[in-house]
């Protein structure tokens, strides 16, 4: 009996000497998961965007204002296309959005005052009705590089900076018709672009283990090419599998240039939608 309880009394004691161990003692620390050194991520998209501003389709053309809601500028479209790419090395990171855009636009006016339109050859006089078919080609291309100069899980922000080349091209089918000269028709191709140096900002804000917020915004131009350009886009972003996430915002981009009797001074922006592949 006295042995037994001997047992009985070294066991308990055991129990609650393991016990004891394991509430004092200190857990293990989780293993930390890796982040990759490099990411890559392209994402084609939809722009519904809507046009307003001041064009001139080429020197010496009077400027025209331009009020296009979205509906109006795909009955115009040709071609679109909307592309934006961004990469990461460790901190450093890269940034690049392309735009190309093919419209078709028919213009009556009438009368008009005196213009010299290139190719006629003559001078429209005065009170001259005038039809102009107009196809526009534009390409965009901003490129920066930057540095994450915020890098936490639960927030992280990318200081940019790069440039944004503009590429305009118009051809012009103008018909005048007036008694002095009858109807008179030509053909007028021109095209201009300029460079301009833009500094931004791209934020990234995981709300969910699928859902997130995304913001990009730029400003640019200070005279070197135009006298302003800035664009802002904001995103919400759903993911559906380790290399595809879907997106929807909202985006604008704005340019004021005028130099060398060519004026483009536009707004475009809309609703965009997004497909992203991460490799």
């Amino acid at each position: 009996m006295n042995r037994f309880a001997t047992v009985v009394v070294l066991s308990l004691c055991g129990l609650r000497a393991a016990y004891a161990a394991d509430t004092v003692a200190p857990e293990e620390p989780a293993p930390e998961v890796a982040r990759p050194a490099w990411a890559l991520q392209i994402t084609p998209y939809m722009w519904a965007a809507g046009l307003e501003g001041d064009i001139s389709p080429f020197r010496r053309a009077p400027t025209i204002h331009v009020d296009k809601p979205f509906s109006d500028v795909i009955d115009d479209l040709n071609f679109g296309g909307f592309v934006n790419v961004w990469g990461r090395y460790d901190r450093f990171v890269l940034s690049g959005d392309m735009m190309y855009v093919d419209t078709t636009d028919n213009h009556g006016s009438g009368p008009l005052p005196a213009l010299q339109i290139p190719g006629l050859g003559i001078t429209i006089p005065p009170g001259a009705s005038v039809d102009a078919k107009v196809d526009t080609k534009q390409f965009m291309a901003t490129l920066q590089g930057g540095y994450r100069i915020i890098d936490t899980p639960q927030f992280t922000l990318d200081a940019l900076g790069g440039v944004r080349f503009w590429h305009i091209s118009n051809d012009v089918t103008v018909t005048a018709s007036h008694p002095a000269i009858g109807t008179r028709s030509a053909t007028h191709r021109e095209s201009f672009g300029w460079v301009d140096p833009v500094v931004g900002v791209r934020a990234f804000l995981p709300l969910t283990e699928k859902l997130s917020l995304q913001a990009q915004a730029d400003v640019g131009g200070f005279g070197a090419g135009s006298d302003l350009t800035w664009s802002a886009l904001a995103t919400a972003n759903y993911t559906v599998t380790e290399h595809l996430s879907l997106s929807a915002g909202y985006k604008i981009l704005k340019v004021d240039y005028d130099r060398g009797d060519h004026v483009y001074d536009t707004s475009l922006s809309g609703p965009v939608l997004g497909m992203t592949w991460r490799f």
